[in-house]
């Protein structure tokens, strides 16, 4: 009967000594190290578990190349054809200079060639305009937006281009796009080109012998729009058009008819004329001949 008492005050004994052995040993939770100048690899937790650092971001295309001359950051709301006109360039040049296989498709931050691989980007150059190669493609009125939120289509392939003199700035003759009334002239804050009055559908023209750099409606403000490039440094835009009567990569002559006026993206039918030198809006009037 004693031996049966005994047993369970050696339980209890049993179980205080363990308790107290705990006592005797903290318990340690396990702390991620945050300091400055670890190594990236992983590093083990005082729980054994190897902690793995946060993977560093991917650098986006051609940051190497940032704030260089001759080259452009994109920001918030580019568009790739902005970015060409911005710069005196046709979008789908600009595109095979930075091996786009998606010219459609350009992000935030994305550094991008926007002067021919090998010109210097300080110096004014004058070249032949077939120097060039761009993928033909008819017009369907339907052209994409090349932008940096919107993937859409084909990538741009190169095809020979017809040529077209070469000419000298000096050497371009003017003539004006529309038989119009001007309704209102250059303004480099509130409006970069010249506005034409008319009816819908009276002819716009091209005001110098070119090639059609773009014919669409992917530019956000201008409606049906055609930008004809004349030499290296100048290019014109018609803007607000009802048709467009020529497609990309086209050659145009001085005087030949290429859109039909409209209010396209505008408040009333009338033509938005822009001429740009190296991507920079100009007065056209201090180049149009006197009427």
């Amino acid at each position: 009967m004693q031996q049966l008492l005994r047993l369970p005050l050696l339980w209890v004994s049993v179980v205080l000594l363990t308790l107290a052995g705990c006592t005797s040993t903290p318990h340690r939770a396990p702390v991620e190290d945050r300091s400055v100048g670890k190594s990236s690899s992983a590093q083990p937790s005082a729980a054994g578990t190897a902690i793995t650092p946060a993977p560093e971001s991917k650098p986006l295309p051609g940051a190497e190349n940032a704030g260089k001359p001759g080259y452009y950051t994109v920001k918030p709301g580019d568009t790739l054809i902005r970015i060409a006109m911005d710069n005196g360039q046709g979008w789908r040049d600009v595109a095979r200079w930075n091996g786009m296989d998606n010219p459609n498709l350009i992000e935030v931050g994305q550094v991008l060639r926007v002067v021919p691989p090998g010109v210097d980007a300080g110096a004014v150059t004058t070249r032949p305009l077939a120097s060039s190669k761009v993928e033909t493609r008819p017009l369907d009125g339907k052209t994409p937006a090349p932008s940096a939120t919107t993937a859409a289509s084909a990538p741009a392939t190169a095809a020979p281009t017809p040529t077209l003199a070469a000419k000298d700035d000096d050497d371009i003759t003017w003539g004006w796009p529309s038989s119009g009334q001007v309704t209102a002239g250059f303004d480099e804050v509130r409006n970069k080109g010249m506005a034409f009055s008319g009816k819908a559908g009276d002819p716009v023209f091209a005001a110098a012998d070119g090639r059609v750099m773009y014919a669409g409606a992917g530019l956000r403000g201008y409606g049906n729009m055609i930008i004809i490039k004349h030499s290296t440094n100048y290019l014109t835009a018609y803007a607000h058009n009802q048709t467009l009567l020529v497609k990309e990569d086209q050659v145009v002559r001085k005087g030949q008819k290429i859109a039909e006026m409209g209010s396209s993206d505008a408040d009333q039918v009338k033509l938005h004329f822009e001429v740009r030198k190296q991507g920079k809006p100009i007065d056209p009037a201090k180049l149009l001949p006197a009427r």
